[in-house]
């Protein structure tokens, strides 16, 4: 199962306090102070790792509490320093304050930490305040207290494309034929429950990451059907292949229901629905004669003016030409990017 949000709190540990003590030994009757400095606590640290798929550590586990430093002994001894408590999560979660929603990290690359509460530091020993005036203080101080802070956690899944569409359009079915994901397949409408990832081998050692969400339906972004929760896994993407389906099952219009899901992209996020983004007609092979589908895909791409590709995963027809064209979406919206940065 997919967990994609959580909410936990965290407590780094609190700083070691400073010891007070005196130098005892047999021929050095008046020894000056020697109390050690304590150690500080440990932090706590969120690291992206691809050792987890999901958040539900997090979600299971609510409080997560570092330990404390040690206290300083005599003989000048430091207390030894707590080790940090290391939080791993998925590539591309992004952690927010649960308290004021501001985003805090951006975890989108492997190893990449984000200090979520700082370890209070250690308190000084009493052999730190000696001086010439002073040579026997009786003061330390303690141990500094640690963080305590609620995090939010947000994971949008990495990929290059994403597939939306209508349920039942072909979206898993077409992400089985290009990679070897194993979506749950059946001829049914909401067989997919939670976001799947598969990648696509093109020509010349080229791979495209896709994901596929759960289909849309009319009101999505007000929570009918499985709503709008999973399309925060398809923001991250390059393009969008939108999965038409040429003869619906439900007997609905292909039209209508392309206008439907560009109506719930725009309520969610209108960056989302200005993705580039191509139309792929799916299930071609229902229709009889190659005359068929070209007139379809012709009358498709002349009501929504934008580049049709028809296709057929059983056949595999069009296939090779979808990939290439998401390939090159990809591929210049990157350059465009690029060109936009500050740095360029």
């Amino acid at each position: 199962m997919l967990v994609d949000t959580a909410t936990i709190l965290v407590r780094s540990g609190k700083g070691g306090d400073g010891h007070v003590s005196f130098l005892r030994m047999k021929y050095i009757p008046k020894g000056g102070p020697n109390g050690g400095d304590g150690g500080h606590g440990g932090s706590v640290i969120v690291r992206a790792s691809n050792n987890v798929s999901t958040l539900l550590d997090l979600a299971s586990q609510h409080h997560w509490t570092a330990k404390p430093g040690e206290s300083g002994g005599s003989k000048q001894c430091i207390g030894k320093s707590a080790p940090d408590l290391i939080i791993q999560v998925p590539v591309g979660t992004f952690v927010y304050d649960a308290e004021t929603d501001e985003l805090l990290s951006d975890l989108d690359e492997i190893d990449k930490e984000f200090c979520a509460a700082k370890g209070g530091a250690g308190g000084f020993g009493n052999e730190r305040f000696k001086t010439a005036t002073n040579q026997t203080p009786i003061q330390s101080t303690p141990g500094e207290p640690g963080e305590t802070r609620r995090l939010r956690f947000e994971l949008k899944l990495i990929a290059d494309v994403g597939l939306v569409g209508m349920p039942n359009a072909g979206k898993s079915t077409l992400l089985a034929g290009i990679s070897h994901a194993t979506p749950k397949i059946a001829n049914y409408p909401f067989t997919t429950l939670e976001p799947n990832l598969g990648i696509a081998e093109l020509s010349g050692y080229r791979r495209l990451v896709f994901a596929d969400i759960p289909g849309l339906i009319e009101g999505a972004h007000d929570g009918h059907g499985l709503g709008v929760q999973f399309l925060r896994h398809v923001e991250r993407t390059s393009v969008l292949v939108h999965v038409l389906e040429i003869e619906p099952m439900d007997g609905s219009d292909p039209i209508d229901n392309y206008l439907t899901i560009r109506r719930e992209l725009a309520e969610y996020s209108p960056e989302l629905a200005a993705k580039p983004q191509v139309v792929g007609l799916s299930k071609m092979d229902l229709l009889p004669t190659d005359a068929d589908r070209a007139a379809a895909a012709e009358m498709i791409h002349e009501k929504i003016q934008r580049r049709v590709i028809p296709f057929s995963t059983a056949s595999r027809h069009g296939l090779d030409e979808l990939l290439e064209a998401c390939w090159d979406l990809a591929k210049m919206n990157e350059k465009t990017q690029a060109d936009s940065s500050p740095d360029a």
